[in-house]
C-alpha cells in the first residue's frame, strides 16, 4: 500500500515537472517568435560566442563576468553617458548625489579611448593636488587606463578614506608624464558657496547640483537680501566647471530667479520622457541685475540653468562656450541591485534650443588669461591653455538633432557708454608661482553689474533675436 502511494506521488511530481517544462518551452517559443528574426539570430550568435569563450579562453571565466562585460560594452557603444552600474557603483552613485562619498573628487570622461579629466571638484584631494581639466589619466596605480571603462576607473579610484592612490597623468605641452599621489577622503561637497564681492554685489558659486543645492541657494539669497535692505543689489552666479547633477535641483534653482515661465523641456521616444518644467509665479518679484559665469567645464544641469536664464532674458551669460551635454540620463534599477544609466531624452531651453554637442554661447565672451612663462616655470603642473574637452569630441556622442534650425550667436558688442572705469580689483585666485592672480571673468561680471542699464539694452536685443530665430525655425 505504501509502495503504491509512493509510485502515485512520483508520477504526480513527474507529470507536474513535465507540464511546467512544456509551459516554459511555450513561453520561450512565444518570446522568440515575438522577436524580429534578425534580433533572434544575433542572440544566437551571442550565445555561441559566450560558449566558445567559456570553453576555449586561456583561463576559466564565469558567465556572470562575461554577461556584465557584454552589457558594459553594449551601453558604452551607445553614447558617452549611458553605462551599466554594478551594485557597488549604483550605491556609490546614490551616495554621491547626496553630497558625500569616498574618493579623490574628479569628474572624468573618456575621450578617444583615453580617460580624461573634465574637472576636479573644489576642495577635494584632486583639486588641492593641482589636477586640471583635460589631464589624461594614463595609469591608476599600476593599471593602464587604455580602453578602461568609466565604471572600472571609478572603482579603482574609490577606496577607504586615508588610503592612497597614484595617478600617472599626461598634460598637453608638457614633455613627460608626471605622477601625483593622492590620499582618499570622504568627500563632503558643499555645492554652494557665497560671498560679497566688489561694491557689495552678491556672488554665489555652485560646484555641482546635488540634494540640497536649491535650498542652499535660497538661504544665500535670503542673507544677501537681508543685508541689502530687502532686495539683492545684483548677483554673479558662478557655474564655471560645474559638471551638472540632478535635474530637479537645476529646475528649482532657476525657479528662484524667474517669475513664472518655461524653464526646460525634454523630448524622448516615449511619452513619459516628454516633460515641461515651469517656474512659479511669485508675489512682489524683484528682478535685480544678474550675470551667469560659464566655461567649457559647465555641463548638463549647469547648462540648463544658464540656457533658461538666457532665453528668459533674466541674466547675461558671460565666459566661454559650455560643454554641450544636452541629454537626460534615467537611472533604471535592476533586480540584482545593479542599474542602467540610460540616455532617454534630449532637453531643450525655453526657446527650443537643443545644446547637445553645441553648448551655450555666452552673451559676452571673456577668455581666461593665457599662462605666462613664469607661471609655467613656477610649478610646471598648472597649465591652463589646453583646448577644452567638449561633448562633440567624445566617442559615440549623438548629434544635436535640430536640422535646419537657425542658430544665432548672441551679441558680444560692448556697451556704447560708459566704457571707462574698468575695475582694477576683484576676486583673486592662487597662481602657480604662489602669487595672487585676478579672475578676469569675475571682474568683467562685476563691471557688467555696475553698468547694467547699458548691457540690459543688449540683453533685450539678444532676446528679440532669439525669438526671431525660434519663429524662423518653426516656419521651416
Amino acid at each position: 500500500m505504501a509502495q503504491r502511494k509512493r509510485r502515485r506521488w512520483f508520477f504526480t511530481i513527474a507529470a507536474s515537472l513535465f507540464l511546467i517544462s512544456l509551459m516554459i518551452a511555450e513561453v520561450a517559443v512565444r518570446r522568440a517568435q515575438a522577436l524580429p528574426n534578425d534580433t533572434y539570430k544575433e542572440l544566437q550568435t551571442f550565445a555561441n560566442v559566450l560558449t566558445i569563450v567559456q570553453k576555449n579562453y586561456v583561463e576559466p571565466v564565469s558567465t556572470k563576468d562575461l554577461i556584465n562585460g557584454a552589457i558594459t560594452g553594449m551601453l558604452a557603444s551607445l553614447d558617452p553617458h549611458s553605462a551599466y552600474l554594478t551594485p557597488d557603483l549604483y550605491r556609490d552613485l546614490q551616495v554621491e548625489t547626496r553630497g558625500s562619498f569616498g574618493g579623490l573628487g574628479i569628474e572624468i570622461t573618456i575621450r578617444n579611448g583615453i580617460l580624461t579629466v573634465v574637472s576636479p571638484i573644489e576642495d577635494t584631494p584632486a583639486y588641492k593636488a593641482g589636477v586640471k581639466p583635460n589631464d589624461q589619466i594614463v595609469k591608476i596605480n599600476s593599471e593602464f587606463t587604455k580602453d578602461m571603462t568609466l565604471s572600472d576607473a571609478v572603482k579603482l579610484m574609490r577606496g577607504p578614506s586615508g588610503s592612497k592612490v597614484t595617478l600617472t597623468l599626461h598634460r598637453e605641452r608638457l614633455p613627460e608624464l608626471f605622477t601625483v599621489t593622492l590620499t582618499r577622503e570622504v568627500i563632503k561637497i558643499a555645492s554652494v558657496k557665497d560671498k560679497a564681492v566688489k561694491d557689495g554685489y552678491a556672488y554665489i558659486r555652485i560646484s555641482t547640483f546635488q540634494d540640497g543645492t536649491a535650498p542652499a541657494v535660497q538661504k544665500a539669497l535670503d542673507r544677501f537680501a537681508k543685508r541689502d535692505g530687502g532686495h539683492v543689489k545684483g548677483l554673479v552666479l558662478d557655474l564655471r566647471d560645474d559638471p551638472g547633477g540632478l535635474l530637479d535641483q537645476a529646475v528649482r534653482v532657476v525657479d528662484e530667479f524667474i517669475n513664472g515661465g518655461l524653464i526646460v523641456y525634454t523630448q524622448g521616444r516615449s511619452e513619459s520622457q516628454e516633460q515641461k518644467y515651469f517656474a512659479h509665479k511669485k508675489k512682489d518679484f524683484y528682478s535685480y541685475p544678474m550675470v551667469v559665469l560659464v566655461n567649457g567645464g559647465s555641463a548638463s544641469a549647469s547648462e540648463i540653468v544658464a540656457g533658461a536664464l538666457q532665453d528668459q532674458g533674466r541674466a547675461i551669460v558671460e565666459g566661454t562656450q559650455t560643454f554641450g551635454k544636452g541629454s537626460v540620463q534615467t537611472i533604471l534599477p535592476l533586480d540584482d541591485h545593479s542599474a542602467l544609466r540610460l540616455t532617454t531624452a534630449r532637453y531643450f531651453t525655453p526657446n527650443g534650443r537643443s545644446i547637445q554637442a553645441v553648448g551655450i554661447t555666452p552673451d559676452v565672451t571673456v577668455e581666461p588669461p593665457k599662462p605666462t612663462l613664469a607661471m609655467l616655470l613656477g610649478k610646471g603642473l598648472h597649465l591652463d591653455e589646453n583646448p577644452e574637452v567638449r561633448e562633440s569630441e567624445l566617442l559615440h556622442h549623438f548629434k544635436n538633432g535640430q536640422h535646419g534650425v537657425l542658430k544665432l550667436k548672441p551679441s558680444t558688442k560692448q556697451p556704447s557708454a560708459p566704457t571707462q572705469g574698468q575695475p582694477d580689483e576683484g576676486a583673486q585666485g592662487e597662481a602657480p608661482n604662489g602669487k595672487k592672480q585676478k579672475d578676469v571673468q569675475l571682474d568683467k561680471a562685476i563691471y557688467i553689474l555696475q553698468h547694467w542699464s547699458s548691457y540690459k539694452t543688449d540683453l533685450a536685443r539678444n532676446e528679440a533675436n532669439q525669438a526671431t530665430a525660434t519663429t524662423t525655425a518653426k516656419a521651416q
